[in-house]
């Protein structure tokens, strides 16, 4: 597929790319230039990443995993 450059520097992305990468007005993309070449990324701001370090584990609990084993039980082959 082809796009045009723009005089001031936009670009169309083609319906059926955006389609196909779930992209949506609004989203945040990141540029890069690796080995000559643009690259385009979706900027991924997840809920995940936003939460983490904000919450602390229970008491009684020194590790995350140790806190999974007691909610979920032991998994097989499970080391600990």
């Amino acid at each position: 597929m082809e796009a045009t450059l723009a005089e001031r520097g936009q670009v169309v992305i083609p319906k059926a790319i955006r389609d196909q990468l779930g992209m949506t007005p609004g989203m945040l993309l990141t540029f890069t230039v690796e080995d000559g070449k643009l690259v385009v990324r979706k900027k991924v701001d997840d809920a995940i990443s936003r939460a983490r370090g904000k919450f602390k584990l229970a008491s009684g609990f020194s590790s995350t995993d140790e806190a999974m084993r007691a909610i979920r039980g032991r998994a097989p082959g499970d080391p600990a």
